[in-house]
């Protein structure tokens, strides 16, 4: 059973929406009504994501951005707030997989990629928007973060070390933007059968070798189950729902170390 949600008149920037779950999320928001001002790397990815939102009705607007570049993020943020007056709500969603390997085996731009995408990539985001978001009187971020945000894992070290600091990020300005009616999320996914986790494992099989018997639930997890979370955490209906981190992973941490 899915959740039905209303996003009619709102407008998302959702960042990092080409493939995986920020496609999932786009989909999910344009059937609910929202606006779109959407980012990523893929100009043929991004024209097939308005071809499938075209048919839903709402308004669609694709720029592809590296989130490493400050003043590629700025002039984004300066595009969207201007084609829709007002974001509502932001998804920081940029993320990547790195080099899986022990750390010893890793070098500075291994280090640096991972850095650069999957942290600085949404504080870049956040700067940008909480002033936005405070002149405009509210509204809400989701940050994506990782099961590797809560829990180590051997051969991701600099990832993880990435995906704790999203969390870092959240808790913080999450505190800092409470009474100016903004609230501030993120979601620690598991596994989720996208090009992310077919990268860092090498391969579709690889990865549901490598993870699977450590999923109490005995599957990976569909983008569009991750997309749901990210509208819930969005909607009035989380309206009391800041600083958090939210694991969706089919039981995965609750097991414990005693399944790796």
């Amino acid at each position: 059973m899915q959740v039905t949600y209303d996003f009619t008149g709102k407008n998302v920037l959702l960042i990092g929406g080409t493939t995986g779950i920020g496609r999932a999320t786009a989909r999910a928001f344009a059937e609910a009504g929202a606006n779109l001002f959407v980012s990523g790397l893929g100009a043929e990815f991004g024209d097939s994501l308005g071809e499938e939102i075209g048919a839903t009705g709402v308004e669609f607007e694709f720029r592809e951005t590296d989130v490493r570049d400050g003043a590629a993020m700025k002039r984004l943020h300066e595009e969207a707030f201007e084609r829709f007056g007002r974001i509502d709500i932001a998804f920081n969603n940029a993320g990547v997989s790195g080099k899986t390997a022990p750390v010893h085996e890793l070098d500075d731009s291994d280090y640096d990629l991972l850095m650069d995408v999957n942290l600085r990539g949404i504080f870049q985001g956040l700067r940008l928007q909480v002033p936005h978001m405070i002149a405009h009187g509210g509204g809400a971020i989701v940050n994506t973060s990782s099961l590797f945000g809560v829990m180590g894992f051997a051969t991701t070290a600099v990832y993880c070390a990435s995906k704790w600091g999203v969390i870092g990020l959240t808790n913080s300005v999450a505190l800092e933007v409470a009474r100016k009616n903004i609230r501030v999320n993120a979601i620690a996914p598991g596994s989720v059968m996208t090009p992310l986790i077919q990268n860092m494992f090498g391969g579709e099989q690889a990865a549901r070798d490598t993870v699977l018997p450590m999923i109490p639930m005995g599957r990976i997890s569909d983008p569009s189950e991750i997309a749901q979370l990210v509208l819930f955490l969005s909607s009035d209906a989380a309206s009391f729902i800041t600083g958090q981190a939210v694991v969706i992973d089919g039981g995965g941490f609750v097991a414990g170390a005693d399944q790796l």
